[in-house]
């Protein structure tokens, strides 16, 4: 066994730290403390040579003798070793020099005849410069490292929720513009320049400027949105967001559309009316929420039924209502050729109580992340301005307005949200998207653009179905879904909230220009 492998398992205990440093080193025997040099091979070689390193002053003194009974501690020199043409390791003389490592032995022992533990300490600083860290230092710097990463994974995410919202606004643009430029073609009547585009920025503009003052407000209020128990852990950061966007952003469309079209459209003034309407169903529940300390305001059925009662208001309305239309008649329904014009009759009325019902929960069950249910909605306007365009000019220039609200108000709710718009806003965009397909039959190009609303809606009733048909058949339910609404899905899944957001961007606006296809072949 060569010299350098005792010295490594030498080296290693020394890491345990196992010896105290006296504040005397004495001389004592290396021989009975480490088999290896206590070896016959190593004892013949230092007899036969006197003048060998290898030969170790074995004298000690009688006050040595009685310190060694005494003492649990005992601690000898030891320079490192060089090889010989024997094949074994030499000692070098025992002298403490600089340029070699010198190291003390620590046998911790009981007695003079225990078997003790051998540690290694150096007594220069050659071979193991002595490193001094605290334990709270070196904590600190963990967490703060740790800290950086984590920072820099915020911000990078952040950066990804700006840039989604640069590229919907980017592709609202251009379809609006490109609606524009072809509006002759498809009303047959000249335009004003910029029909959509003009509300839809200043709407836009509008909203996004009463967010910097809302906001604020909001939080002094400590109006903060109320976490469901059973959803994802990682919401919880959320709790400390305001609420009640909706009070900033639904006003500031409505009130754009309004003024664009000259307060002379009726179409107009009976969609802002459902739309407020719904929306005060919305606040009413954000506000008894913030009341009780619970993420159920108004209890479920009690809110389906005011939602239903709007919707039945809004119905008999139709009815009673003359409105321009070009078909000359109420209550129908225009699909793709060689389906055409359906006339519903009096189903037109349920129709149209269901469908205010079901888009005022669709976009509610979809505000479960930041900046997904205010995008798509945004989409889904833009592709009803389209569908509505050559029946009722005046409902798309009130779509634009509401999808330009939107899209203002994701500057506050893009990750990482500053706002939530709560009920007040999630039910006034469904009560808004209802009322433009009500007022001009264009229930079906409503269905494709509100596709993603219909999939969130739609997990939640198949989950709600699959528990209770398992647990009537097995005893004991099953999911289908490892959390509904569908996005919690996703999130469980593992995939990130922004990622999960610019996808459902990318279905809602293949969706929205397909919306605006139907839409111009059925009108």
């Amino acid at each position: 066994m060569r010299s350098h492998s005792s010295s490594l398992h030498l080296h290693h205990f020394s890491s345990l730290g196992l010896s105290r440093s006296p504040k005397r080193h004495t001389s004592v025997p290396v021989l009975p403390l480490v088999p290896f040099l206590s070896s016959p091979q190593i004892r013949s070689v230092a007899a036969s040579n006197s003048n060998s390193p290898l030969k170790l002053q074995l004298k000690r003194s009688k006050y040595v003798r009685k310190r060694r009974r005494r003492s649990r501690h005992d601690v000898v020199q030891v320079n490192a070793t060089d090889d010989d043409s024997v094949g074994i390791s030499s000692f070098d003389d025992w002298v403490v020099d600089d340029s070699v490592a010198a190291y003390m032995f620590s046998s911790s022992s009981d007695g003079e005849d225990s078997d003790g533990e051998i540690v290694l300490n150096p007594l220069t600083d050659v071979d193991l410069p002595p490193v001094k860290v605290s334990t709270d230092e070196a904590v600190t710097m963990t967490a703060h490292r740790l800290a950086s990463i984590g920072r820099g994974q915020k911000r990078h995410r952040i950066y990804l929720g700006l840039l989604i919202n640069l590229a919907l606004i980017v592709f609202l643009t251009v379809v609006l513009l490109l609606v524009d430029w072809c509006g002759w073609k498809i009303v047959r009547l000249p335009l004003a320049p910029f029909f959509l585009t003009s509300p839809f920025f200043i709407s836009l503009i509008l909203s996004s400027c009463a967010g910097y003052i809302c906001v604020p407000l909001l939080k002094t209020l400590k109006f903060h949105q109320i976490l469901r128990k059973e959803g994802p852990a990682r919401h919880s950061r959320k709790k400390r967001t305001p609420t009640m966007g909706g009070l900033f952003f639904i006003p500031a469309g409505i009130s754009v559309a309004k003024l664009v079209t000259g307060f002379s459209s009726i179409e107009v003034s009976a969609a802002a009316a459902a739309t407020l309407a719904f929306a005060a169903v919305g606040l009413l529940d954000d506000v008894l929420s913030f009341i009780k300390q619970h993420n159920s305001g108004l209890s479920p059925w009690l809110r389906l039924l005011l939602e239903a009662a709007v919707g039945i208001w809004f119905s008999f309305w139709l009815d009673a209502t003359s409105l321009t239309s070009p078909y000359g008649m109420k209550m129908m329904v225009p699909l793709p050729a060689p389906l055409g014009l359906v006339c519903l009759g009096k189903f037109y009325l349920l129709l149209t109580s269901v469908c205010f019902v079901s888009m005022g929960n669709g976009v509610n069950l979809t505000d479960g992340l930041d900046g997904l249910a205010g995008g798509t909605a945004a989409l889904a306007f833009i592709g009803m301005s389209i569908a509505v365009l050559p029946i009722c000019p005046e409902l798309a220039i009130f779509g634009a307005s509401m999808a330009g609200a939107c899209v203002g108000f994701l500057l506050h709710n893009r990750y990482k949200a500053s706002v939530f718009m709560g009920d007040t806003g999630s039910l006034a965009l469904g009560g808004a998207l209802a009322a433009m397909a009500a007022c001009t039959g264009m229930f079906f190009p409503l269905f494709i653009a509100s596709g993603f609303f219909v999939l969130e809606a739609s997990s939640v009733i198949i989950q709600v179905l699959y528990f209770k048909t398992t647990k009537h058949l097995r005893g004991s339910g099953r999911r289908l879904f490892r959390m509904a609404p569908f996005h919690h899905h996703l999130e469980l899944c593992g995939h990130k909230e922004p990622m999960i957001v610019a996808g459902a961007y990318v279905v809602s606006s293949v969706l929205t220009l397909f919306a605006g296809y139907i839409g111009l072949r059925s009108a």
